[in-house]
């Protein structure tokens, strides 16, 4: 008799416990159940940085079986209110894509607890649903500067970025740096476009440069630089394309493209918000960490592919840039 009894306050505590269990095993998703969003400030197709962050959204689908979505062509008046749209229809991640979204995510993220904002190049985590990624950008900045460096022959280069905030100040001055390796008395003339999108204007500002000696060009500024390709293409002189391989934009004229590997750093970053584990800090990543690229065109000699592949391993194993983890002021 008491063996009956035992056995049924088994049974109904085993009951009990799978009842419990149960509701909660019913609610676990699936990857593919994630609502998750890529807000961009520019096309798809710029062969610049919204292209290379929509990469990252077609390798998390297809490796990782997300069923992420995309806004293209957000204009700065929009952000708050896009991220709000997105906030209230209840996405668990809002990825944005630039520094430019900092100030917008974290107003609006403090009001929508449930939902993560991930700012990619972010600089700012001011709640914890805020996870911002930063590509260390001037770390292959560095890089293309060596490219410069030694195919300039005038020793005058064009530089130009998007806006001059700090992390673009400290990419610019890292590759003005580095371009003194290949010709110490190097020139370089900096200007800043205040704009991602205007190709005439990238055009104009790079036709003045090539007007007033510069041989070689490098435009951080999305579609912005697209005019910049033309006008040097036009004028027969090279450029150093960045954060997407722009080596086939204009064949012969981009000498070399140092580039992102955001399909890498997205399944990283979607990944590690689905384990739970990305932190509300800035998140930097880097050379160390495998994703920046380089890829040469014939017009690079073999030699200087082998100072870029030195300072490439330096970078990785921390023995080099320590100067540039700070904010510098222009060097202008």
């Amino acid at each position: 008799m008491k063996l009956r009894k035992v056995l049924a306050v088994m049974m109904l505590v085993s009951c009990i416990v799978l009842v419990a269990f149960v509701p909660a095993m019913a609610v676990d998703k699936k990857t593919g159940d994630y609502k998750i969003v890529l807000v961009l400030p520019g096309p798809i197709n710029d062969q610049s940085w919204n292209a290379t962050n929509y990469s990252g959204l077609l390798a998390c689908n297809k490796d990782l079986g997300t069923r992420m979505e995309y806004v293209e062509n957000v204009q700065a008046s929009d952000y708050e209110s896009t991220f709000r749209n997105y906030a209230e229809r209840g996405y668990d991640l809002i990825m944005a894509a630039g520094t430019q979204f900092d100030e917008g995510a974290n107003r609006v993220a403090a009001n929508y607890p449930d939902t993560v904002f991930c700012v990619v190049n972010g600089m700012v985590s001011g709640g914890p649903n805020v996870r911002p990624i930063l590509p260390k950008e001037y770390e292959g900045g560095y890089l293309a500067g060596i490219v410069a460096g030694y195919t300039t022959k005038t020793g005058k280069i064009g530089i130009a970025g998007g806006f001059p905030n700090k992390l673009m100040i400290r990419l610019l001055n890292t590759y003005e740096y580095a371009a003194r390796i290949g010709y110490p008395e190097l020139k370089a003339i900096r200007s800043y476009a205040n704009s991602w999108s205007d190709v005439a204007l990238g055009k104009q500002m790079a036709s003045a440069m090539i007007d007033n000696g510069a041989d070689v060009l490098f435009f951080y500024a999305n579609q912005v630089g697209l005019g910049a390709i033309q006008a040097a293409k036009e004028k027969g002189i090279k450029f150093v394309g960045f954060a997407s391989n722009q080596n086939d934009v204009a064949k012969g004229t981009v000498v070399a493209s140092v580039y992102f590997d955001f399909a890498e750093m997205y399944k990283w970053a979607v990944k590690s918000y689905i384990e739970g584990t990305l932190e509300p800090k800035v998140n930097a990543v880097g050379i160390a960490e495998g994703i920046v690229m380089v890829a040469f065109s014939d017009e690079v000699s073999p030699e200087v592919q082998g100072y870029v592949k030195q300072a490439h391993d330096a970078i990785a194993a921390g023995t080099l840039l320590e100067f540039a983890s700070q904010f510098p002021e222009p060097l202008d």
